[in-house]
This record gives structure tokens, C-alpha cells and sequence, in this order.
């Protein structure tokens, strides 16, 4: 198992759903997407927290095997999203960004982190990301995450962030945005110039498209009666992806997507993390023979 290095936002998020309200239950990017890989790698975290953020949330991460020691408690307030769902759960308005202590926040990345092998660039300002990688030692590979908001703000610093990265996971819409393209070959074979040898097109309840060169692979949602919750799932299942190719090495690209969609299947049937803290190895497992089963002719 080698070390996986995660950097990204951690928050509180308040959530309306068909459910009802959820008030600040923890979230953010690095959560996710940690959670997610903890059981498949050895996770090390880097973030920003205010001096609100509870005792009992660290150790949490921590019982998980998440290596804190990254996340640094900065005065004031933690990030706070808030947010509605239709609801079907296909669209949402945000209420309330309150940055807080994010809105400062420099990637730190610890003496003893930076010669992590695997690297996950979280959905923060490509700045920081690029922040991150001026501070990693040689890393095996590099993955990122991105948005429609830097793909408006921030797109100089993103493109020359895609000529440093080795995976990029983003989503249609963003994808189509971000290379003036509709269809999906055209999408990733533009993406692709761009740097990254390797594009993820995740496409919410639909599942996931893979690009390598000439080799494209289609990956189903696994399909469910119910979902409870949506957020969190584009990161939990990059944290499910590179934390399986960080147990496995670089090799099974098309496995470690059914593991990234196993991983973000389960996010959604809970709100916040509370399937993520509940999640097993077995239940990864098991979950990835059902895809088998689903995508055998």
C-alpha cells in the first residue's frame, strides 16, 4: 500500500434535500475524496480548518488512518457551503459561500509528505494547485480536479496547471466548456493536447467515460433504488480511483474507475460522509463484483 497525498478543501456544508435540512455536517473536497481512499492507501491530508472545527471530526479522520498532520487550524471560522437540491436531486442553487479561513488559505505541504508518490489535486484554485505541486518531490502521479467557476476566473493559471498533471477528472458540462467541444471524442482528444495523457469525463448518474490514447472505456453508475445525497461524489470518486491505482500501481486504469464508481455509489446513498465513514473494504470489494456481473455479455 503507498501513500496517497490529498489536498482540498475541508468545510462544513449545510444541505436542503428532499430529506429536509442538514446543517453543518463536515464536507469539502479533501474529505470526500480521503474517506474514500482510506481504505485502499495510506492518506495524507492537507487543508485549512478554523478553530471551530471539532476535536471529534480530526479524530474521526484520523481512526479512518488519514494522517492530519497537513491540515492546519487557522484563526476564525471554517469554509461553510450552503446549498439546495431539486428535488430529483439533478440540480442544485447555492444559498451561501462563506470562504472564512479558505479564503487564504496557501497549501502547506509537510517535510514528510512531499515525497508522496500519488498525489490528489482536490478542487481548489488551480493557483493552489500548482502551489502543491512547486512543493512535492517527484511524484509518480498526479491527478486533478477542476470547475466551471476556474474554467471562467482562473483560466491561464488552469491551463498551464493541465501541462503538469498526468489525470484529469471533470465533469461534461465542465468538459465541454472548458475545450468548446460537445462530443465526447472530440472532448477528450482536446482535453488531451491540453497535457494530461489520461481524461475522466464523470458523468453523474450516467457513470464515467475513460481516455488513454486509442483506449476508451465506459463505465455504468451503479444503479440504485434510492439517492440521498449527490455532494461529495465527483470526490469521492477520484479518492476511490487513485486510491486503488496507489495499492495496485499505475497498471489497471479500467479497474480503478469500477473502484472510484463503487467508491462515489455509496457516497450517495447517505447525506455528507455517513456512508464514506461507514464504508469497508469488504463492501468496496463486493461492490466491484457486482459491476462485473452488471457489465458481463
Amino acid at each position: 500500500m503507498s501513500e496517497l497525498l490529498v489536498v482540498g478543501s475541508v468545510a462544513f456544508d449545510t444541505i436542503h434535500n428532499h430529506l429536509g435540512s442538514h446543517p453543518r455536517i463536515l464536507g469539502g473536497s479533501a474529505v470526500y475524496a480521503s474517506l474514500a481512499a482510506s481504505q485502499l492507501a495510506s492518506v495524507r491530508l492537507v487543508g485549512v480548518v478554523g478553530k471551530d472545527f471539532p476535536r471529534e471530526a480530526v479524530d474521526m479522520l484520523r481512526m479512518r488512518g488519514i494522517d492530519t498532520t497537513g491540515l492546519e487550524v487557522a484563526n476564525g471560522e471554517t469554509f461553510h457551503w450552503e446549498g439546495r437540491y431539486a428535488d430529483d436531486l439533478t440540480s442544485r442553487e447555492t444559498i451561501q459561500t462563506d470562504l472564512n479561513v479558505f479564503a487564504d488559505f496557501e497549501p502547506k505541504i509537510p517535510a514528510a509528505f512531499r515525497d508522496t508518490p500519488y498525489v490528489m489535486l482536490g478542487n481548489i484554485a488551480p493557483e493552489l494547485q500548482l502551489c502543491v505541486l512547486e512543493q512535492v518531490e517527484n511524484p509518480q502521479l498526479v491527478i486533478a480536479d477542476t470547475m466551471n467557476l476556474w474554467i471562467d476566473t482562473a483560466l491561464d493559471a488552469l491551463k498551464e496547471l493541465l501541462t503538469r498533471v498526468d489525470i484529469l477528472v471533470i465533469n461534461e458540462e465542465e468538459a465541454r466548456q472548458l475545450t468548446g467541444y460537445h462530443h465526447p471524442l472530440a472532448v477528450a482528444e482536446a482535453l488531451r493536447v491540453m497535457g494530461p495523457e489520461t481524461v475522466i469525463v464523470k458523468r453523474g448518474e450516467y457513470g464515467a467515460l475513460l481516455f488513454l490514447e486509442e483506449d476508451i472505456f465506459c463505465a455504468p453508475a451503479y444503479p440504485l433504488k434510492s439517492v440521498a445525497d449527490p455532494t461529495g461524489a465527483g470526490d469521492s470518486f477520484a479518492g476511490g480511483f487513485l486510491g486503488y491505482l496507489a495499492e495496485n500501481g499505475h497498471t489497471d486504469l479500467r479497474q480503478a474507475v469500477i473502484c472510484g464508481s463503487s467508491t462515489a455509489s455509496f457516497c450517495v446513498q447517505d447525506v455528507g460522509i455517513g456512508a464514506l465513514v461507514e464504508l469497508s473494504r469488504e463492501d468496496i470489494e463486493s461492490r466491484i463484483r457486482d459491476f462485473r456481473e452488471l457489465t458481463c455479455f
